[in-house]
């Protein structure tokens, strides 16, 4: 039974500098009351570069960066980005899908979205198929950040 749509808790507008991804990061460490050399190991990055990032600083970190931050947080790009996301909660995971999210330690709110993906009537059957699937759509999210 799908439960009544939902949003994360990005802010309502959406990140469109470093600055801004840097300040959202460093809130949600915080909010987690993770130390930065925390966040950046668990996160697999430097301490010195996750320093950069949140003092925003540097050029906005790309997807796969943002990616490992999120992950490490406990939550999803979009609210890295400050984007909202609308999803209906479902309880009907596929395994595939299950199997794919836990070996890519996908927030559950990210598993939610995938859940919710039917191509021609069907869900996609193989982790490598959810993988293309969901690189899809992290890339898109990528072009349209930069305008390509």
């Amino acid at each position: 039974m799908n439960a009544a749509p939902r949003t994360t808790n990005a802010d309502p507008e959406p990140a469109s500098d470093a600055g801004d991804i840097g300040r959202r990061i460093k809130a949600l460490r915080t909010q987690r009351q993770l130390s930065m050399s925390e966040l950046a190991e668990k996160a697999g990055v430097s301490k010195s570069y996750l320093s950069t990032v949140e003092s925003g600083t540097g050029r906005r970190p790309g997807v796969a960066i943002l990616h490992k931050v999120a992950v490490a947080l406990g939550v999803t790009l979009a609210d890295l980005m400050g984007r909202s996301v609308h999803t209906s909660l479902t309880t009907d995971i596929p395994d595939s899908l299950r199997a794919f999210a836990e070996d890519q330690h996908l927030p559950e709110a990210d598993v939610q979205m995938l859940a919710g993906i039917k191509f021609r009537g069907e869900a996609p059957r193989t982790k490598e198929k959810w993988r293309f699937i969901y690189d899809a759509i992290v890339m898109s999210v990528v072009t349209e950040r930069s305008g390509d």
